[in-house]
């Protein structure tokens, strides 16, 4: 019993004051609390969870949970100041600017998967969304109707790689387009070079709200895909994840996660799933 009690007061501990007792290995806060800046990736176009906003600032719902884990960091290693420095990444190297040490958070929309555990570590979830399917006028109700058409498709994301996957396991014949960036992608298809375009629904959603297209492109209502979004951190920085971690459930057994949440998509409330995430995740310390 007395070894129990040890066991959990050091866990304790551990949660409450990590600056002090995690090992020398924590590599992440000990370069942040020699240098007292902290390096926030994300990406110039992922609305509206990543994105340069109109001042040119870094915004997104993703983002401001990074503002959050850049104030436990500061919190946590007892800093008078910490600086945050934003680096910009692309779809095609935002993991690789985490393994390099260029960032030490990713702060965009970022699928788990387990090949890319191979080079990073993941945070706890931070967002549920899905695939679907832009067209001009009548929206796809299955993926059978991409048949003999032009898909396009962003390059370099998991999204690309189911597409094409499910595509042939249901061996529809379309032509797979890859994209540099969402914008690209939907200006094909509103100029009639795209029939299709593939993406997460709520960027695409936000997208479209948001451009010249409204009125011209239909959002499909099915979820082709789920996909949950973590922020990647170093691979191995187990000091630097559990406190990342504690952050987050912390915020998510709170309201101030729904705060965070209207800062980005305004009164709609968030749906089913993010609720059951902020519920399963929000691991008491």
């Amino acid at each position: 019993m007395r070894a129990l009690r040890v066991r959990l007061m050091a866990l304790a501990l551990a949660l409450l004051a990590p600056a002090a007792l995690f090992p020398a290995a924590a590599e992440t806060l000990e370069r942040v609390t020699q240098n007292q800046t902290f390096r926030i990736g994300y990406r110039h176009f992922a609305p509206p969870y990543s994105y340069s906003a109109a001042d040119g600032q870094p915004a997104g719902y993703i983002v401001d949970l990074c503002r959050e884990v850049a104030a436990g960091v500061k919190k946590a290693l007892k800093l008078p100041k910490l600086n945050i420095e934003y680096v910009k990444v692309s779809a095609d190297d935002r993991f690789e600017a985490v393994r390099d040490g260029r960032v030490d958070i990713l702060c965009e929309p970022s699928s788990m998967t387990m090949s890319r555990r191979a080079m990073v570590d993941f945070s706890l979830p931070t967002f549920i969304d899905g695939a679907s399917v832009v067209t001009r006028g009548t929206p796809v109700k299955g993926l059978e109707d991409l048949s003999g058409r032009k898909v396009g498709v962003l390059k370099g994301t998991t999204t690309e790689e189911t597409l094409r996957t499910t595509l042939g396991q249901m061996h529809v014949k379309a032509d797979v387009v890859a994209v540099n960036d969402h914008p690209e992608g939907l200006k094909m298809l509103a100029d009639g070079k795209l029939d299709a375009y593939f993406g997460d629904r709520g960027i695409l959603y936000y997208l479209i709200t948001n451009s010249p297209y409204a009125g011209k492109l239909a959002l499909s209502d099915q979820y082709f895909t789920f996909e949950t979004y973590a922020l990647a951190l170093p691979r191995g920085d187990q000091a630097f994840r559990l406190l990342v971690d504690t952050t987050l459930a912390d915020l998510y057994r709170t309201e101030r996660i729904r705060d965070i949440y209207a800062r980005t998509f305004g009164k709609f409330p968030p749906d089913q799933f993010l609720n059951a995430l902020f519920v399963i995740n929000g691991v008491p310390r």
